[in-house]
């Protein structure tokens, strides 16, 4: 089973270390595959299996909290992410949404503390596209804040927020990998555009993949990306099969 490892401390600066070098794959048809655990059992149960790294789901982190998706006090997302890096010794990477209307430093500082060497940020709030310059700008604070101990995945909502224009994405993408993000999330991009974005975006890809079907991490590799993270994907299996089991053992009759 996978040693717990302990958040912060000086050994932070080597776990984000070996989370950006893992960034940088051997071949186009291996992609780094991060699973997206939601509590710390999870988390280990990823680790033993293999994942090199993780990467926690907001949405998965909410439903394991009881929260709907984007409605989690952001205390209880950080200290979520904090007993998941704390239960493994493989690198974690933490969804933090927009960033809770934090300041850059102290953004950062909480994800540090948490035990975090990664983290997804958001462009968009409420459903709404965030200015892509103004978003920059937020972002450059954040990575100067962050400096090597932290490695930034820079999402781009546009597919998701209804603007199927690729050029659209590969702009805002630029703009963030300039501010200093290791990484662009072009969430929600249609399988047959990727190659257009990876010609377009200087820098590694996210791309979402769903862990119930769909192209495999490879395919996806083979048309631009870099990296392939599941979303909440696991956490639904999960679910499903857990509500299985239970209507398989719940008790029958006239019970309350």
């Amino acid at each position: 089973m996978s040693a717990p490892q302990t958040p912060g401390g000086p050994s932070g600066t080597g776990r984000a270390a070996r989370f950006r070098a893992l960034h940088r794959r051997p071949s186009p048809d291996d992609p780094l595959v991060l699973a997206g655990p939601w509590d710390a059992a999870a988390a280990r149960v990823c680790a033993d299996a293999g994942f090199p790294a993780l990467a926690t789901p907001s949405a998965g982190v909410a439903a394991s909290l009881g929260y709907a998706d984007g409605e989690t006090p952001p205390e209880e997302m950080f200290a979520a992410v904090a007993r998941i890096a704390r239960a493994v010794d493989v690198p974690v990477s933490a969804d933090v949404e927009d960033g809770y209307g934090l300041a850059p430093k102290e953004l950062v500082e909480r994800l540090l503390e948490a035990g975090a060497v990664g983290c997804n940020l958001e462009d968009s709030a409420g459903g709404v596209l965030k200015d892509p310059r103004a978003h920059a700008d937020w972002l450059a604070e954040v990575c100067a804040a962050a400096g090597d101990d932290l490695f930034v995945n820079a999402r781009v909502d546009t597919f998701v927020r209804g603007v199927t224009d690729p050029d659209r994405a590969i702009e805002r993408a630029a703009l963030y990998v300039a501010a200093g993000a290791g990484c662009v999330y072009p969430i929600g991009a249609p399988v047959d555009v990727l190659p257009l974005l990876r010609s377009g975006i200087q820098g590694p890809v996210n791309v979402f993949a769903r862990p119930d079907g769909g192209p495999a991490p490879s395919e996806l590799g083979e048309r631009g990306a870099t990296r392939v993270t599941f979303g909440p994907g696991l956490q639904r299996l999960a679910a499903a099969a857990l509500a299985e089991i239970a209507a398989d053992l719940a008790p029958r009759g006239t019970g309350s």
